[in-house]
């Protein structure tokens, strides 16, 4: 499922749509016009799910994003996953954002940590440790380690995950979702160079975060 040709709208969402445009048609039959706030769920659900196709940057050196969204913390802070200091790049999902999440860098997973927890405003720094999340710690194809958490927000409730460990990942790779809103960190050895600054807007595999 993880590199599934794009379908425009992800599969983690057909089930939801399909129920979304039943229900509006059913209201369009019965209530007419009355039916225009089902039929702008319906449109708020396509929006949603959306999962286009990206273009892959080839920079052998680069760390690219995991998920749409806008930059709120680049820092040097403790990788808990991995163990050591490292420099901490987050990504913050709003509902708006695509919310597929694709592979930073090409490697091997060394190991998948998933933690259950609260479900605090993905925004906040404190998501980071709370809330419930799931950490894949890879070995990338230049050594270095690189720790990537998908974090659940304030209406997410599913964190949807399609690897394990020894599983080998290429760089744009579809490995999971996060139904919304949510957050994802990455943690870099301390001597990568960041490409990006609090507040940018990012896209998914096309925007550079780092360099190492």
């Amino acid at each position: 499922m993880n590199n599934y040709p794009h379908p425009i709208i992800a599969r983690e969402g057909w089930p939801f749509l399909t129920i979304a445009i039943a229900l509006a048609a059913l209201a369009t039959y019965f209530c007419g016009v009355w039916s225009t706030p089902i039929w702008i769920i319906a449109l708020f659900v396509l929006q949603f799910f959306r999962d286009p196709a990206r273009v892959i940057p080839q920079q052998a050196n680069a760390v690219l994003s995991p998920a749409d969204g806008r930059i709120v913390v680049v820092e040097k802070t403790q990788d808990p996953y991995a163990g050591r200091e490292a420099l901490k790049i987050s990504v913050f999902m709003n509902v708006f954002n695509v919310h597929s999440n694709r592979a930073p860098v090409d490697g091997k997973i060394e190991q998948v940590q998933y933690f259950p927890g609260k479900f605090v405003n993905a925004d906040l720094d404190k998501a980071s440790t709370e809330n419930e999340r799931n950490a894949l710690t890879i070995t990338a194809a230049n050594g270095s380690v690189v720790t990537c958490v998908q974090v659940a927000g304030l209406v997410a409730r599913r964190i949807l995950c399609y690897v394990k460990a020894g599983d080998s990942l290429t760089r744009g790779q579809r490995y999971g979702f996060i139904r919304f809103g949510s957050r994802v960190d990455v943690y870099l050895p301390l001597t990568a160079t960041p490409k990006v600054v609090v507040g940018d807007k990012v896209s998914a595999t096309e925007t550079i975060l780092a360099e190492f």
